[in-house]
Formats: C-alpha cells, sequence, structure tokens
C-alpha cells in the first residue's frame, strides 16, 4: 500500500485477513466503520449496523469490489453520529477508489 494507506487509523483495530474464517473470528456483529484494501489501496470504506454481516455480504458479493482483489479489512465500533463522522473523515483520509468513483 502507499505511505498514505499504510497508515492505520482505524481506532482499536488491527487489519485482519479478508476471508471468511477472519471475518468470523475478528468482525464485530456490532455498528461502525470498516475499510477494505489490497497491498496497493484501499479500496472501500463503509458503515454499517453490524459490521461483520456487511463484510460476510462483500465477500460472497461478485460486484465491482472483487476486481479490485482485497486482501484486508480494519474496522472502527461507533455509533450514530460518531459513526457518520468517522466514515466521512476515513474516506477524506484515504481517498478509496469506490468511494471516489461513486461520487462519495
Amino acid at each position: 500500500m502507499s505511505a498514505k494507506g499504510s497508515q492505520v487509523s482505524f481506532q482499536n483495530s488491527f487489519p485482519h485477513a479478508f476471508t471468511l474464517a477472519s471475518i468470523r473470528a475478528h468482525a464485530p456483529a456490532a455498528p461502525g466503520v470498516y475499510g477494505l484494501s489490497n497491498p496497493r489501496q484501499w479500496i472501500y470504506i463503509g458503515e454499517a449496523e453490524n459490521i461483520q454481516q456487511q463484510l460476510l455480504q462483500h465477500i460472497s458479493d461478485a460486484n465491482g469490489l472483487q476486481k479490485f482483489k482485497p486482501t484486508g479489512f480494519s474496522y472502527e465500533v461507533c455509533a450514530g453520529a460518531q459513526r457518520t463522522m468517522r466514515y466521512g473523515r476515513l474516506i477524506q483520509e484515504y481517498g478509496p477508489v469506490l468511494n471516489r468513483t461513486a461520487g462519495r
């Protein structure tokens, strides 16, 4: 990942492998923000009521996300206005490719 992308600003979260087993073992079934990356770039930053459920949906979807071959995820548990604020800030900080193409 680029120097910008190698910094992990997700609070209280270390990067984890983007695999079914790792998502089930490490991603909480709680509200918050999450990010998907590969060794070269941040791919997507999202927010969800249930981080684990959303990551499991991403790994099984055959959408545009998979063409970037995500290999890792990070997350931060937060809710309400804090979640919305963190979501926007993380997108600004990392500029993930799919959030840029979606006009976010």
